[in-house]
């Protein structure tokens, strides 16, 4: 089993701090969204996700074969819809209550769905088919790991040319409205009563070319390429520019003109949105053997990627938790709230973060090697 690569849990680990830092509902949510352009902190964590997926299932169905590979990716699979079960049940009881008791319109608004039609809201959510605003980031992730056992066992016997182009055309499609049209006619064909806008807002048939591709270099034998020059330098260029239209213009890229924001919709990963993903990481794959060399281990980052599944749960129910009691960011509070706030949340993670990590070093004393001693467990990718 391939060891953990510090690196990358403190990619994710900045990825759930900029998650944490965008759903807290303070004054400082807008200004710290896509701080690097027109990226999120989203994009980096699914492929990130897909990515270590790659790794550690496609070495998992070489050495053990496809069918343990695809029992582990369905046990994960089941871990995820556990914990947004679990999440579901908190939001449609406890939050909602409060959201009523406090007269909270953020909660209220969040939940609007399941207010006008409880029953639909329920069934459907647990049917990963309506999914509230900042629940629906699981349910992608569920559903791209249940498919993600057949795209490796493409991917490894096959070759990796027709899923790679498979999912380029899906991404398009989804472009002119591929995934809404099919849900609407399955809708009038089945009286599925969920609207289209109650699914969540990420397109799947857009977010799953982000994964495919994760998953492919993931499961490469072989490292991340080196770009040559001509590529890295446009590349550079047109990250900087990015960046700097982001800051000077804010998060709508061009207020007023929709072709320039669908080019940009994260929703959907428009094509220049996309280029924008690729610039970023051709410049970290690059850079990513100087910057190990200079830049001192992050370790609470590492932690909270170590452990992302467990705080990403908690930055979610934190999240509503705030929204419950002290408002959107439509509520003015004084800076000094906030900053508490967040402080708070954060500390929440930390703590979350190293419980977890508490209870695997218990666990993996107590594990006993086949000569019948006692021995740590090798950390490995999860």
């Amino acid at each position: 089993m391939p060891q953990r690569r510090w690196e990358l849990d403190a990619l994710r680990g900045l990825m759930l701090v900029l998650m944490t830092l965008t759903h807290m509902p303070t004054m400082y949510s807008l200004p710290s969204g896509q701080p690097f352009g027109f990226v999120s902190a989203a994009e980096g964590f699914v492929f990130l996700s897909a990515f270590m997926a790659g790794k550690v299932y496609g070495a998992r169905a070489r050495r053990d074969g496809v069918p343990a590979m695809q029992t582990a990716f369905q046990e994960r699979a089941l871990r995820l819809y556990l914990c947004q079960l679990g999440l579901l049940v908190l939001a449609f009881t406890l939050i909602a209550w409060l959201g009523v008791r406090n007269q909270q319109g953020g909660v209220t608004g969040l939940l609007e769905y399941f207010f006008i039609d409880p029953r639909a809201a329920v069934v459907g959510a647990a049917l990963l088919i309506h999914n509230p605003p900042l629940l629906d980031i699981l349910p992608l992730y569920i559903a791209l790991m249940l498919f993600s056992p057949w795209l490796l066992r493409l991917g490894l016997r096959q070759g990796w040319r027709g899923v790679l182009a498979a999912s380029a055309l899906l991404w398009l499609g989804e472009q002119w409205g591929l995934g809404q049209a099919v849900y609407e006619l399955i809708a009038a064909l089945t009286g599925l009563p969920i609207p289209y806008r109650e699914t969540g807002a990420f397109h799947w048939l857009a977010w799953q070319a982000l994964w495919v591709v994760g998953l492919w270099l993931g499961a490469r034998q072989h490292p991340l390429p080196r770009f040559p020059h001509w590529v890295l330098a446009p590349a550079a260029l047109y990250a900087l520019v990015m960046l700097l239209w982001r800051h000077v213009a804010g998060q709508d890229p061009m207020p007023g003109v929709s072709a320039v924001g669908l080019l940009l919709d994260k929703w959907s990963l428009g094509p220049l949105r996309v280029l924008n993903f690729a610039s970023v990481f051709v410049l970290l794959v690059s850079a990513g053997p100087w910057l190990r060399t200079v830049l001192p281990r992050p370790l609470p980052l590492e932690l909270l990627g170590r452990h992302s599944l467990s705080v990403f749960c908690a930055h979610i129910v934190i999240a509503l938790l705030t929204l419950a009691f002290f408002g959107s960011t439509q509520v003015v509070r004084p800076w000094s709230t906030d900053v508490v706030l967040l402080a708070g949340a954060f500390a929440g993670l930390f703590l979350v973060a190293l419980g977890v990590q508490a209870h695997d070093r218990q666990g993996g004393f107590r594990s006993k090697s086949r000569d019948g001693n006692f021995k740590p467990r090798v950390g490995t990718i999860t």
